[in-house]
């Protein structure tokens, strides 16, 4: 099982990124994901989420209608959309999944997720 993230990089307040995931060695048609972020001094906090069906999906408040989480499943990859970025939205971003064989649900705590990958850093100027 692999989570792979990639895009982050070092942008100016008010720009945008598309964060991607790629997963390997689950099926991914079964996996419910999720984003979660790790700044300095903070705990690793949720972002966003959806179920395996697509259907269901959950943003933390600080990131509501500024991030987009979706997926390509032909490509197994799971991507972030961060738009109007702030200087507190610089972070390490992880990458989660879980196996699932409820369709609609979606999960926000960590302690949900058996896989995650090693992340990706957004640095947001002011």
């Amino acid at each position: 099982v692999q989570l792979v993230e990639s895009g982050g990089e070092l942008v100016q307040a008010g720009d945008s990124l598309r964060l991607s995931c790629a997963a390997s060695g689950l099926t991914f048609s079964t996996l419910a994901m999720g984003w979660f972020r790790l700044a300095p001094g903070k705990e690793r906090d949720f972002v966003a989420a959806f179920s395996w069906s697509g259907d269901s999906t959950y943003y933390a408040d600080s990131v509501k209608g500024r991030f987009t989480i979706s997926r390509d499943s032909a490509e197994k990859t799971v991507y972030l959309q961060v738009n109007r970025l702030k200087p507190e939205d610089t972070a390490v971003y992880f990458c989660a999944a879980r196996i699932t064989y409820r369709s609609s649900d979606y999960y926000t705590r960590r302690s949900e997720y058996a896989y995650w990958g090693r992340g990706t850093q957004v640095t947001v100027s002011s």
